[in-house]
């Protein structure tokens, strides 16, 4: 397994996230790869658990994100687009980091296989770009209503470069949750990360 380290779009180096590529091996039959190795990532990443398996379908367009968990059961994701493509963005909410309040992003396929790990201390989500994307990610806690928050998706501080010219005009589905979500000041000035 490659691990790389993401930029934002300024070119700054966002220390935790990492694009993890797999080694594939193929022929005409198909394909094979280790899509886990607990091994290979705490190599990359560091010892990690992970106690939940999620499973998402969605359809072209639609947004998931931008979520996080508060203590005592933040989450970090283990991501992966098993069918489809998908955009997929973390945003540094560590306030002690020099990398704060920025974003990265990347495609995640199911041609290329690549895995986005996103630590504590990170709000994820991500735009479908295909028909329909199945996306897979692993989870250090379990989910927890109490501790689950949202940063709104197109907050102009954030400005993330989300790639909306996939969906030829459309908006993005949102869920009520997401749609509803407040702007990442007015989390700060509330503590809520």
């Amino acid at each position: 397994m490659q691990a790389e380290s993401l930029t934002t779009a300024a070119g700054v180096s966002v220390q935790g996230p990492l694009l993890l590529t797999p080694r594939v091996f193929g022929d005409e039959r198909g394909f094979f790869f280790e899509s886990w190795n607990q091994q290979a990532f705490n190599a990359a990443a560091g010892d990690t658990c992970f106690v939940q398996d999620n499973h998402s379908r969605s359809s072209r367009g639609v947004l998931r994100g931008l979520h996080y968990q508060l203590p005592p059961h933040p989450q970090g994701k283990l991501v992966r687009c098993a069918l489809g493509e998908i955009f997929d963005v973390v945003v540094d909410l560590r306030r002690s980091s020099p990398t704060f309040g920025q974003w990265v992003g990347t495609v995640l396929n199911a041609t290329t296989h690549q895995q986005l790990w996103v630590p504590v201390g990170f709000a994820h989500g991500f735009l479908t770009l295909s028909e329909q994307a199945e996306v897979l990610y692993k989870t250090t806690d379990f989910w927890s209503r109490a501790c689950e928050r949202a940063i709104r998706w197109d907050d102009p501080q954030l400005a993330i470069a989300w790639p909306l010219e996939a969906l030829a005009g459309a908006e993005p589905q949102l869920s009520e949750k997401d749609g509803e979500a407040p702007l990442l000041a007015e989390l700060a000035e509330g503590g809520l990360f």
